[in-house]
């Protein structure tokens, strides 16, 4: 049965070459790889080796582990199976009250420990002010408006008008008449 090693902390510049010849010193690899990344192709800083002989890869990693290559120290370990993480696709339709509970989008338990769920999103940062206060756009007036005292009026019936007048008038006809007797 083959025992597939992962192989961290490497050099960016590392060859395939180069490891495969690194831990041939314990046994010839059967596989070696070097995963890049998607969008710039370069190394990602680390490795699979794959032997073909458990016993052989538990050498390699007694052997290469801390073991410094081009400056830097090997993390050697046995690889473990990838875990299935949360998978970028249509969420089912269930009615659940937690987002990823029914979907599976969560992952896979580990057994032993509970799931974790940290309930629904928080509402975004300008929609958290108090929500009795209403918008701007729903405002009223809370009663009644008040009446202003002082100032000017305008308004009012026009016989009251014309009795101002009349007075005013007659005050000045008192005044142009007293003027007269006096010439």
């Amino acid at each position: 049965m083959a025992v597939r090693l992962f192989v961290g902390n490497l050099a960016y510049d590392v060859t395939e070459s180069e490891l495969r010849e690194l831990f041939s010193a314990v046994a010839p690899p059967s596989y070696v790889r070097l995963p890049t990344d998607r969008e710039t192709g370069k190394p990602r800083g680390f490795a699979f080796v794959e032997f073909n002989d458990p016993s052989q890869a538990e050498d390699a990693v007694r052997r290469f582990h801390q073991h410094v290559f081009k400056g830097r120290p090997l993390a050697v370990n046995e690889a473990r199976a990838r875990e299935d993480g949360p998978a970028v696709r249509a969420p089912s339709p269930s009615l659940s009250a937690w987002p990823g509970e029914a979907s599976g989008l969560e992952g896979p338990a580990r057994e032993g420990t509970p799931r974790r769920t940290f309930g629904p999103d928080a509402p975004p940062r300008g929609k958290r002010k108090n929500e009795s206060r209403g918008t701007k756009g729903e405002r009223a007036p809370k009663g009644p408006l008040r009446e202003r005292s002082g100032g000017q009026f305008f308004g009012g019936d026009v016989e009251d008008a014309d009795a101002d007048t009349e007075a005013d008038d007659f005050a000045l006809w008192a005044r142009d008449e007293k003027a007269t007797d006096d010439d």
